[in-house]
């Protein structure tokens, strides 16, 4: 005989259905409201599983900006094991033009580095690898707590008290066992302090291991290890001069045989050829000369007398420090500047790429003018933003601060970007006349040579002494023609040889 399934009994089959046997409980079923429109099917639940969650997660060195596909890895910051935070500094990167600290966005703890320092990095590829949810092993954490950094300490100081104790009797042992002659061993005893002597007795600074990469080529060439030369720089960087003076005073110790023995010839040395790879800043030289190539250039010089502005500069400098005195520089800079208000074709970009059959020329209303700096790691050229805003002694201010920066190596993106026209001063190092290289997408640059004293004459024909400066205009002559050029070329020489008239013009 069948038997309807009543309501409740339908209910209780359902749910002892989909839970397990040995997790069911009978349970007395709740009586249904009567007259109640209720779908049972529509009631039941399933049960889901939660997948895990990708904890590891790439952390992808981004766009730096400027085009740049690949910059170099000049310190790491952390190690693996180690936890960061958000806005924590990962490492430091040095692209064509600029060094760049890498912080970090998530918390959690470093897992790998993809990089080792000096290996060059690609733009969109991962850089480290950060679990954002692990927690750090007790290992870990006696890493980041220093344990372990204080036991090597430790481990060194007793080394270091052995060293002592041992020294006199390893030269013994040495000369014993024939490596080394009875004369050198006099002279080996009061030998130079050994490196792990020298590092506990000056404190690194925080960048003791950090420089730029043309220091660290000159390190490799002279097989030294970056933490033990000295830095000088701020925050205990390596400078140029660091590690020059670390080499003299490491010949200094060096051993030298007795005066009464005759030294024996020693032979013609081979030199062999070395394959360097290009720094950064060469590469990016490279590529931006390269695409110069394609800029058809033509030459305008002028002879500008320099009399005016030197009297100018004496009068102004003679009660001042030298931080406070001004250079020929700015003063040629705020002429520069007067003159683009008249002249605004030189102080534009060309753009061929929005739109290569029809190239249109953007007039930049901002006076951004690129300074060319010499720095140990290479040609720099900051940006000195809305000059036109500026008053002489501001920008002898600004060229100073810039200039601070790229001896440093401390420039970032933002001081090498956004140049409307470049200046080049290369005056200041030697030279009477240059022909320099257009920057793209800008369309005109000006060389300033070395001021000489130089024989002339002067109005009513006599002798005069004149200290004169040559400047070279190098243009875009797709979009300039040469007598724009030398109008413009002859206005800046109005304004500085008459600094009195442009002064009455400044804003």
């Amino acid at each position: 005989m069948h038997i309807p399934l009543t309501m409740k009994s339908f209910a209780c089959r359902e749910v002892s259905r989909l839970l397990p046997r040995s997790n069911f409980v009978h349970r007395p079923p709740i009586a249904a409201p009567r007259n109640a429109n209720i779908r049972i099917r529509d009631q039941r639940r399933g049960f889901r599983g939660t997948r895990n969650l990708l904890v590891v997660k790439p952390y992808l060195l981004a766009d730096i900006g400027e085009g740049i596909t690949e910059c170099q890895v000049i310190q790491w910051f952390v190690k693996p094991g180690a936890r960061v935070e958000q806005f924590d500094p990962i490492c430091e990167v040095q692209s064509d033009k600029a060094s760049v600290e890498i912080t970090s966005r998530f918390d959690g703890v470093i897992k790998k580095l993809y990089y080792e320092p000096d290996d060059m990095a690609k733009v969109g590829k991962p850089l480290v690898d950060i679990d954002i949810q692990s927690e750090i092993s007790p290992a870990d954490e006696a890493l980041l707590n220093g344990e372990s950094d204080k036991q090597s300490e430790q481990e060194s100081s007793a080394g270091q008290k052995q060293e002592q104790g041992l020294q006199l009797g390893r030269n013994v042992t040495t000369a014993a066992s024939g490596d080394m002659p009875a004369a050198e061993q006099v002279t080996s005893l009061p030998s130079a302090p050994s490196q792990e002597e020298s590092r506990s007795e000056r404190q690194p600074g925080k960048h003791a291991s950090l420089a730029t990469p043309a220091v660290r080529h000159m390190i490799k060439e002279h097989n030294l290890i970056i933490e033990d030369v000295e830095g000088t720089g701020k925050e205990g960087r390596v400078l140029k001069d660091d590690v020059q003076r670390h080499v003299e005073s490491a010949k200094q110790f060096t051993s030298t045989p007795p005066a009464t023995s005759t030294p024996a010839p020693t032979p013609t040395q081979q030199v062999e050829d070395q394959v360097k790879p290009l720094t950064p800043n060469q590469s990016g030289m490279f590529k931006q000369m390269t695409k110069s190539l394609s800029i058809p250039h033509f030459l305008y010089t002028d002879a500008v007398d320099f009399s005016s502005l030197s009297s100018l500069r004496k009068r102004y400098n003679a009660d001042r420090e030298k931080p406070e005195r001004i250079t020929p520089l700015p003063i040629i800079l705020k002429a520069v500047s007067l003159t683009l208000q008249q002249f605004p074709l030189l102080n534009s970009h060309l753009d061929t790429t929005t739109n290569p059959n029809k190239p249109q020329i953007i007039l930049k209303g901002r006076h951004n003018i690129g300074v060319a700096v010499d720095s140990p790691a290479g040609l720099l050229v900051p940006v000195i933003k809305n000059v036109q805003n500026h008053s002489i002694a501001s920008l002898a201010q600004e060229i100073t601060r810039l200039a601070n920066l790229a001896r440093t190596g401390k420039l970032t993106s933002a001081d090498l970007t956004g140049a409307t026209f470049t200046v080049s001063n290369i005056g200041s190092i030697g030279g009477t006349a240059v022909a320099p290289v257009i920057v793209g997408p800008q369309v005109v640059i000006l060389g300033i040579g070395k001021a000489r004293v130089v024989p002339a004459f002067g109005e009513n024909g006599e002798l005069v002494r004149r200290e004169e400066c040559v400047f070279s205009w190098s243009a875009d002559h797709r979009v300039v023609d040469g007598a724009y050029v030398a109008r413009a070329a002859e206005e800046v020489r109005k304004c500085v040889e008459g600094v009195e008239g442009m002064l009455v013009r400044m804003k």
